[in-house]
């Protein structure tokens, strides 16, 4: 772990010097945003909306197993010893979470992989024949489609809040010591993937309904984000010169600017007139939630490999 000495430094270029850099701010969003995606397409199988051509149920997956597969592979990056990764699925260490995350992660590709059976490319489909059989025997059985929505829902839920627990459990970082980090985690990436899947939906029924969820996610992120707050200023010094960080030191302006102002506040505002129908729908509002959800672990990373139990920091 990184352990800043006494002497001069800037606290937002530091880290970069550092064995943290970007790899893991990018895994904690991109797992947070595929599980949020699992989330939403589970949902659509639940719902029977998976009955639309256009459902966005049908391509999520793809786009799903891209995203996970890129960002297991920035964790990897960021691995000590590279060549001992294999040794993580020789064993289940049931109080470490690295144990339960690397579990996790290998259970999601068959959750993604039998949502993606059920709707296979023509081309694909007379390549691989079988494929094309074992999808046409899914789509006869409605209950097993609304249950693969159903495990979709459930390892996407593990998994958003997985994300936030691999930081929480480092006690040694008072900023990331927190019970309440899983949630910020779960929340911000059920909203930057239905921000994304908004972006993206072909189906205009689907972008209201997800501009409308994002309202409600966006409000509860910032419930969660308030809740966190007044947990860490009401608890040990520690957990308070933690919270400074973001309220006050170094990391404030990034925090308020970049991820409450920007990434909360404004696509929120927008988002609200857009549902309400007083201005038309803006690519602008789901970009911003999904920058400001980049931005957000970047924060909470490297505000937390700033803060200390050791060593008490004051800012004036």
């Amino acid at each position: 772990m990184i352990e800043f000495s006494t002497t001069r430094h800037n606290p937002l270029i530091d880290p970069f010097l550092h064995t943290w850099s970007w790899q893991i701010p990018l895994y904690l969003f991109l797992g947070g945003l595929v599980a949020g995606m699992m989330i939403i397409s589970g949902y659509f199988l639940f719902s029977g909306r998976y009955k639309e051509t256009n459902c966005s149920c049908y391509y999520l997956p793809r786009m799903s197993f891209l995203l996970i597969s890129l960002g297991m592979l920035f964790l990897f990056f960021d691995l000590e010893h590279k060549q001992f990764v294999w040794r993580l699925y020789t064993t289940f260490q049931i109080t470490s979470p690295m144990s339960w995350g690397a579990w996790i992660l290998l259970l999601v590709y068959p959750v993604l992989l039998a949502n993606m059976l059920l709707r296979i490319s023509e081309k694909f489909g007379e390549k691989y024949p079988f494929l094309k059989n074992i999808s046409e025997k899914m789509n006869s059985h409605h209950i097993l489609i609304r249950n693969i929505g159903v495990i979709n829902m459930l390892v996407g839920g593990v998994l958003g809040m997985y994300t936030g627990i691999l930081l929480s459990s480092l006690g040694a970082r008072p900023l990331w010591n927190t019970s309440i980090l899983w949630l910020l985690f779960l929340v911000s990436g059920l909203s930057g993937a239905a921000a994304f899947v908004h972006l993206i939906a072909k189906n205009v029924h689907e972008r209201e309904l997800l501009a409308k969820s994002d309202n409600g996610f966006l409000i509860i992120e910032l419930f969660v984000i308030a809740m966190m707050f007044i947990g860490m200023l009401t608890n040990s010094r520690a957990h308070k010169e933690a919270a400074m960080l973001l309220l006050s030191g170094p990391f404030a302006a990034s925090f308020w600017v970049l991820v409450i102002g920007l990434g909360i506040v404004i696509p929120l505002i927008l988002q609200l007139l857009a549902v309400s129908h007083k201005i038309h729908h803006t690519p602008v509002a789901p970009i911003l939630v999904i920058i400001g959800g980049i931005i957000l672990r970047f924060v909470i990373v490297y505000a937390g490999e700033f803060s200390h139990w050791s060593r008490l920091i004051t800012f004036k």
